[in-house]
């Protein structure tokens, strides 16, 4: 296995509102080797945005904040490292596609304007340079009339069409990690499979690592060598995804598996787990999942379980018996 090129050690993200302090993310721990594809799944407030913009520092100050945990990138902390710091590290060597290409991309600038200011930050370049490198990138994506849709506005382009462009900015001064939020959100199912296609490539030819945010476990499958399972701010499982599909160890994990659509399967109807996540806070003691979990034991609703496991860990006394 290669070296870990971006280490989380507990880290605990929270927002300070006028109802109190609301841990975001509480202690999660994980690492991306690189070259690797690191998928990050869980339901909607169970942390995995604001983990990415914890680590590429763009967490709203205030009311967000990093309280407590490191973030590791190439050994050096940059969990609180200066903005000027950061600025230099974004796109250059951690870059980020956000969840929504639409709302990211500027409507009064065209394509080419703010592709070419992504390579300007880092790059000394002259003008003729930029724009061929700005066309290099968009037919690196697959975009057709590469030239042309330089001088075109988001507008003009479909959902598909503008998320290739929000990866080639991403993409543009090759970086050695590429967080995706969320990245095929919004759009349909073809154009879902050729942008993942698409990252798959760019991981292979560029060896850059990625970190797969999502809630789809389908795309985990497709792209993943790693999963990490998040529930209410926490990280409940982590494994190959071989072995988390195929052995979840995790209640929660197992009912996300198994409310998986089968094509050739005669279920009546699909599987459901009761409930919902809960608010950011509200427990206190016990295990965050024990409310749901239809394996629950008095001592879930007291102890709160650790992450325990060698390649494969699991935070639940279930298993931990079982084993």
């Amino acid at each position: 296995m290669s070296e870990a090129i971006l280490k989380v050690e507990g880290l605990k993200t929270s927002f300070f509102t006028d109802d109190g302090e609301i841990p975001a993310v509480d202690g999660i721990d994980f690492s991306v080797n690189e070259g690797e594809i690191l998928g990050i799944v869980g339901e909607s407030g169970c942390g995995k945005s604001v983990t990415s913009l914890s680590i590429m520092g763009l967490l709203p100050s205030p009311p967000g904040k990093i309280v407590g945990g490191h973030i590791f990138y190439k050994g050096e902390d940059i969990s609180h490292a200066k903005e000027s710091k950061m600025r230099k590290l974004r796109g250059n060597d951690i870059a980020m596609i956000f969840q929504e290409p639409m709302t990211s991309l500027n409507p009064v600038f065209t394509i080419g304007e703010q592709l070419m200011e992504a390579i300007r930050l880092h790059n000394h370049l002259s003008k003729k340079a930029l724009t061929e490198r700005a066309v290099e990138l968009l037919k690196l994506v697959g975009l057709p009339r590469a030239k042309e849709l330089l001088k075109e506005y988001p507008h003009e382009l479909s959902g598909g069409m503008r998320q290739r462009v929000m990866i080639a900015m991403a993409m543009s001064c090759n970086p050695k990690v590429l967080i995706a939020d969320e990245p095929t959100t919004a759009l349909d199912v073809t154009i879902q499979a050729q942008i993942l296609d698409l990252m798959i490539k760019l991981n292979r030819e560029t060896h850059t690592a990625i970190i797969m945010i999502t809630h789809d476990l389908g795309v985990v499958a497709q792209m993943c060598n790693r999963v990490v399972v998040m529930y209410a701010g926490k990280v409940v499982e982590e494994g190959l995804v071989k072995d988390i599909f195929n052995h979840p160890k995790h209640p929660y994990t197992e009912g996300l598996i198994q409310s998986i659509p089968d094509l050739y399967g005669k279920k009546d109807y699909l599987h459901t787990i009761k409930g919902s996540v809960p608010k950011p806070g509200s427990i206190h003691k016990g295990c965050l999942f024990a409310p749901r979990c239809e394996f629950v034991m008095d001592k879930c609703r007291v102890n709160t379980p650790e992450l325990l496991g060698d390649s494969h860990k699991s935070r639940c006394f279930l298993h931990q018996e079982k084993a």
